[in-house]
């Protein structure tokens, strides 16, 4: 059965943890998904696994409707969520909707995800959502920001934990479906959650969100650089290394291919 924002919410009012990673490639898309996690974000942060930026700011619409398309193609029962990238939603209403209408009319997925909550966003998403495009909000550190806020944990003082309250409450009241809740103290990730009657997908966020995020090139030992917060379940690109050198080897020692008898 097809997960969907519903289901989301049933998952919380029943307090089922929702699992989330991302994927950005046909490939990891269909083995996330035949792992059984709930959503599988296209995030902007193929900008970094998959094209070699530094940050996410560089990754183009087209490129994010590319990859999303080759997503959907391994999905069958998640939720795909896709990234709105950096500046092609925050220039004016009619842009965010051209673009969260792109994503969904040239794939399959879902729903989109949008950054900040300043009264701006919450305009945007109250309108995006009056369409019935789903919106998944975010709020904390914002990597769109990143000239701005840097990577530092958000919400570690009073001002800056109300206004990441405040941002969440009113995202919920635009009509977003869930928020991710990024690099902000626990007990802020709990208060919050504990307000919302959405669900609440943390990462770098503690232990008390509704669900939990993560990059899967992080979690698979891919990424060059991983946050503080991130778990590396697999070293993958050890092994992936030991075999293309295993390869190489065998070729240069005429090992390999196999002369076979006729």
């Amino acid at each position: 059965m097809r997960v969907t924002p519903r289901t989301l919410q049933k998952y919380k009012e029943t307090a089922r943890p929702i699992v989330t990673l991302t994927a950005w490639d046909y490939a990891i898309a269909r083995l996330v998904d035949q792992a059984g996690v709930d959503v599988i974000l296209v995030g902007d942060s193929l900008a970094m696994v998959a094209l070699g930026y530094e940050n996410t700011l560089p990754v183009s619409l087209e490129a994010m409707i590319h990859h999303t398309q080759a997503v959907c193609r391994g999905v069958e029962k998640a939720l795909v969520v896709s990234d709105l990238p950096f500046l092609t939603y925050q220039e004016s209403l009619s842009q965010a909707i051209n673009t969260a209408g792109r994503i969904l009319k040239e794939t399959a997925a879902q729903a989109i995800k949008l950054e900040g909550g300043h009264p701006a966003m919450i305009d945007t998403v109250a309108r995006l959502t009056q369409l019935g495009i789903p919106v998944m909000g975010h709020v904390g550190l914002t990597p769109q920001s990143v000239h701005t806020l840097g990577y530092r944990q958000q919400g570690n003082n009073e001002l800056e934990a109300t206004r990441v309250t405040q941002e969440a409450i009113s995202l919920e009241q635009a009509g977003a479906f869930a928020v991710v809740l990024e690099h902000i103290p626990a007990t802020l990730a709990q208060t919050i959650t504990e307000k919302l009657a959405i669900p609440t997908i943390g990462i770098g966020a503690g232990n008390y969100c509704d669900g939990q995020v993560l990059v899967t090139a992080d979690l698979l030992g891919l990424s060059e650089k991983s946050p503080p917060f991130a778990k590396q379940y697999l070293d993958l690109g050890k092994l992936i290394t030991d075999a293309v050198q295993s390869y190489s080897d065998d070729v240069r020692t005429r090992q390999f291919p196999p002369n076979l008898v006729p």
